[in-house]
């Protein structure tokens, strides 16, 4: 099947979808992103992807071509075009076509921004195999640019953290810099300690989680301990259990760190439990 996606303004077939060769997102990576999860046919945590696209926008003084309203039609359109019960929409912003290649921006009053967005359909997005037997991950330095709370599309280290998982027969990396777990390549890292939920607070030096943000508050409700302050790959290769956060994996365990099995080396109580809670709230509050 040929999905419909939609491309500044119009609704496609993804064959016929085309930007510009000048288009500053391909060129320079000036770009943003958001990915939304759907279940049962209704998008997960919306508000806090949105309110993210505009705060990582105002950050590098980019326009939103939508609005609110339009957004977020958009996704359900999309939803509903391409059948899409259970899983992701993709959304880019780009500061547009400049006309040319220069690192000087564009006027945004006279070059609109590039937008696109398209679906990813994940049946087992809420429950794929991984979730029930956890993942393994390695230490991977961590050389981003200093400013991984912009959502940007310079994502180009983080695959050549998982490629290099892969290669060491692992799932994912967990970033360190300066001999402290920043987060994982594409998620929130955590470990749990004596029955503490350990994570590293927010700061420049990490994405400000959509997941993160909902499951720490579905934690606390839940009167579960939460420590906001980072730790070393040395804590997570002792800790009672690990797991990463994010939009597409939810609350995913892990059961190695750096080929260190954690815990009993299955999904422990903790990050299981936090899943549950995790997809029973989130399907609650759906739109």
């Amino acid at each position: 099947m040929t999905r419909t996606v939609y491309v500044n303004g119009n609704y496609l077939p993804e064959n016929e979808a085309t930007i510009s060769i000048f288009d500053r997102g391909f060129l320079m990576a000036d770009a943003v992103y958001e990915v939304t999860s759907v279940l049962d046919g209704k998008l997960l945590d919306y508000a806090g992807h949105e309110a993210r696209l505009q705060r990582s926008l105002s950050e590098l003084g980019m326009a939103n071509p939508c609005t609110a309203e339009e957004l977020l039609q958009v996704h359900r359109d999309l939803v509903e075009k391409n059948g899409i019960v259970n899983g992701l929409i993709y959304l880019q912003i780009s500061r547009g076509n400049g006309g040319d290649r220069s690192f000087i921006f564009p006027d945004a009053a006279t070059v609109p921004s590039t937008i696109v967005l398209f679906t990813q359909d994940v049946p087992d997005l809420a429950n794929p195999p991984a979730a029930s037997k956890g993942i393994k991950v390695i230490a991977f330095e961590d050389l981003r640019w200093g400013r991984r709370d912009i959502k940007t599309v310079q994502l180009l280290w983080p695959s050549l953290a998982k490629m290099a998982a892969k290669k060491a027969g692992c799932d994912d990396a967990f970033f360190v810099m300066d001999g402290l777990v920043t987060e994982g390549s594409s998620n929130n890292a955590y470990i749990v300690k004596g029955g503490k939920i350990i994570t590293r607070p927010l700061s420049n030096d990490i994405l400000h989680g959509i997941t993160r943000a909902a499951l720490l508050t579905y934690a606390a409700e839940a009167q579960m301990v939460v420590e906001e302050r980072p730790f070393t790959i040395e804590e997570a290769k002792s800790a009672d259990e690990a797991f990463i956060t994010g939009a597409s994996t939810f609350v995913m365990p892990v059961i190695e760190v750096d080929g260190a099995t954690i815990g009993s080396g299955t999904p422990g109580p903790v990050a299981k439990r936090l899943r549950e809670l995790y997809l029973s709230e989130g399907r609650k509050a759906a739109i």
